[in-house]
This record gives C-alpha cells, sequence and structure tokens, in this order.
C-alpha cells in the first residue's frame, strides 16, 4: 500500500508577513495589545517560515478593518475612477460587457500593499499605476485576449505594491506606469 504525500506547509511570503507585522501594529495603536505582546508576536511573525506559524501572533486579534475592502461593479457601461481617490486595500472590480479605466496614478494609497481583483467578462481594461509601483500579475487568469504589460526596469523602493488577480473572458488588460 502506498501512502499520500503530506501537504507540504505553504512558506510564508514577504507580502503576508508585511501584512501581519501591519496587523500588529494596528493592533497594538488601538490598544488591543500591549506592548510586551507586540513585542512577543512581532518575534514570531519575524521568524515564521510558513504560514501556518502566522495563525497563533494573530490569534486574538480584531478582524481587519472592513472598510479596507471596497467593490466597484456595472453590468455595462464603463468604470471609470481617476484623480485623487483613496484606494482600499482591497478593490474588487466586476464588469460583464463594459470598459474599465483605473487610474492610480494620483490616488492616495494609505497600504503598502494593494488587492485589485478583476472579474471582467468581455470589453476592455486600462489600469494606470503610479510610477514607482511594483505590478505583480501572478494571480490573473485571461481568457482569449493577453495581458498587456510591461515591469519598469528600475522601481525606486517607497512605492505601493499592486497585486492584480482575478479572472478575464474576452477582453484585454493594458497596465501601464504613470510617466510623472
Amino acid at each position: 500500500m502506498t501512502s499520500l504525500p503530506e501537504d507540504r506547509p505553504s512558506p510564508i511570503s514577504e507580502d503576508d508577513r508585511d501584512t501581519a507585522v501591519q496587523r500588529l501594529q494596528e493592533a497594538y495603536a488601538e490598544e488591543h495589545i500591549s506592548h510586551e505582546e507586540l513585542d512577543e508576536r512581532l518575534h514570531q511573525v519575524l521568524t515564521a517560515k510558513t504560514r501556518s506559524e502566522l495563525v497563533s501572533p494573530l490569534a486574538s486579534l480584531p478582524e481587519e478593518n472592513a472598510g479596507t475592502t471596497s467593490t466597484i461593479a456595472a453590468a455595462g457601461g464603463r468604470i471609470r475612477r481617476r484623480g485623487a481617490w483613496r484606494v482600499p486595500r482591497m478593490l474588487k472590480v466586476e464588469s460583464a460587457f463594459g470598459r474599465v479605466y483605473l487610474d492610480l496614478s494620483q490616488a492616495v494609497f494609505e497600504h503598502p500593499v494593494v488587492d485589485i481583483e478583476l472579474q471582467l467578462g468581455t470589453g476592455r481594461a486600462k489600469i494606470t499605476v503610479p510610477r514607482d509601483a511594483i505590478v505583480d500579475v501572478e494571480g490573473l487568469h485571461t481568457g482569449w485576449k493577453d495581458l498587456l504589460y510591461t515591469p519598469r526596469r528600475r522601481s525606486s523602493p517607497g512605492g505601493p505594491r499592486i497585486r492584480i488577480s482575478g479572472t478575464m473572458g474576452f477582453g484585454r488588460l493594458k497596465i501601464r506606469h504613470a510617466r510623472r
């Protein structure tokens, strides 16, 4: 009888670690944990090697702020955001038939990592990111059309990390960095 291989613990990413540290800092600032607890939990987070090791230090913390997730949806027509607008920690964009245009070049980022989840049917989407942003599109699945994105060769530190995930049916996504 052959035995099935055990599930390997999933390794922790730097984004996961940064998010855990930020949650601990917010909990301390809101007086949910003491200074001693913060030190102890930060040590656990910073030495963790797998995601499962993050469960214990984050266990009794309050849930993340519900106001950090927003959804923009339209069955048809256009979805457009531009100018100085606050980007939530998690942005869900849903469009069945329309066009989507997100201009993040002048947006206010309150979080070092922003997740944008696209659920698009047909139509085009264009996202303009800040010049110093780091963009990750590994979680995006496209149907018939390709993703048009060329990462910047040099990125200055301090810019937001934008993770784009989700599903696109028959449309095309174009991502570009702002020129200034």
